[in-house]
């Protein structure tokens, strides 16, 4: 049995999807159980979530008897903080299991994981010097900053002794933890890209983009155009740059949909002036994949170097075309001709006004993706991880 090891964060993104999508895969690609075991931080004090952080995790006892009762030979561990912590992988192994840490931010260095603060990129924290974080306030909050700058520092090492092998999402990723002095093996670091098991399903091409329940049809405020708009779908954070991609489609004359939620929510509204914009809230995967089946062009105008770009591989696997920023792990998935610099507007409408309907860019996108998260070499990857890791089941 796989046991999943999960800190779900106080507002949901990609991370909780890329869990979701590699549950599924062990259980029917890899054919093998798999169970989680998670927490949410949406559920804690702020001063318990900090006594987690300096202790390096809560309760780690849970996690020994969950790997003894499911006789676990692994232990998958994604974000452990602020509760799982390194004891929760020592406990692990301490039960016989083998630890997979997947690394899918920089949060081994960086308190708020994405290395973006201040509206740009950030890699002043470096390897056990978490001051620069701490200083510059990132988390937003003085003791929680304190909080992370101090466990990152005092337990970033024992973390990763805990860890048998290490999966990054992209080769990028590897690469910024090595420039930020992340104490890793660099030999038993993995990349590999999340499963999309959407990824063959015609049914998700086929969808009506008009079926959408009342309510959502009721917040749009322009006309709903099938083929006429833009698309960007995520968490409206600042370093989404999602008001890049209001000016983008402003320039290029066509309509942007904007799904998603986030702290960024006001000022985006705020910016629009009239344009045609519309923002629908967050939208269940069924009606996501309807938006994406009625846009021309799909929309990643991100300003910082994410580590993957999930939502850019889902709409590429759903044939869409796609333009994005050149930054990141995005050149990774997205071709030249996709790919303008960050920020700026004027490229992004050029981009839209080249490939927005283009099917032919979508289907390139869409078989260049299926080698890359494609649930069989996703699979096939992942189960060479895991047997080298693994240990024997203990007996029953």
């Amino acid at each position: 049995m796989v046991l999943f090891l999960h800190n779900r964060y106080r507002t949901t993104g990609g991370e909780e999807r890329a869990v979701q999508d590699l549950l599924w895969l062990v259980r029917e690609q890899l054919g093998e159980p798999a169970q989680l075991l998670s927490r949410s931080s949406g559920e804690l004090g702020r001063s318990r979530a900090a006594l987690g952080l300096l202790r390096g995790g809560l309760a780690p006892g849970d996690v020994e008897r969950a790997v003894r009762l499911g006789r676990a030979s692994v232990v998958h561990a994604h974000n452990l903080h602020p509760t799982f912590g390194w004891r929760a992988l020592a406990a692990a192994r301490a039960a016989g299991a083998g630890v997979v840490a997947h690394l899918h931010q920089y949060r081994l260095v960086c308190a708020t994981g994405v290395c973006f603060t201040r509206g740009a990129q950030c890699t002043r924290c470096h390897a056990r010097n978490t001051l620069p974080g701490v200083r510059m306030n990132c988390r937003g909050s003085v003791p929680e900053a304190l909080s992370y700058g101090v466990s990152l520092s005092l337990w970033q090492q024992r973390l990763v002794a805990q860890a048998d092998a290490f999966i990054v999402p992209s080769a990028f990723a590897r690469d910024r933890l090595r420039e930020l002095g992340a104490p890793l093996p660099w030999d038993r670091v993995h990349v590999i890209a999340p499963p999309l098991p959407s990824l063959g399903r015609a049914s998700v091409a086929q969808a009506d983009p008009l079926d959408l329940p009342e309510d959502a049809l009721d917040a749009l405020e322009v006309p709903f155009d099938v083929g006429g708009y833009a698309l960007v779908a995520g968490r409206l954070a600042a370093e989404k740059g999602v008001d890049v991609a209001i000016d983008a489609c402003r320039m290029a004359g066509l309509a942007l949909v904007v799904a998603g939620e986030g702290p960024e929510y006001e000022a985006l509204r705020e910016r629009v002036r009239g344009a045609p914009v519309r923002f629908v809230g967050h939208v269940d995967d069924a009606q996501l994949a309807r938006l994406r089946a009625g846009a021309a062009i799909a929309l990643a105008p991100s300003l910082s170097a994410e580590t993957f770009g999930l939502a850019v591989a889902e709409a590429m696997a759903a044939g869409v075309p796609v333009a994005g920023s050149r930054v990141g792990a995005l050149p990774e998935l997205l071709e030249d001709g996709a790919l303008v610099e960050p920020g700026n507007a004027r490229a992004l409408a050029l981009a839209i006004g080249r490939l927005a309907g283009d099917g032919q860019a979508g289907e390139r996108g869409r078989l260049r993706v299926g080698e890359v998260c494609g649930p069989e070499p996703v699979g096939r990857a992942l189960a060479e991880v895991y047997d080298t890791v693994r240990r024997p089941q203990p007996s029953a």
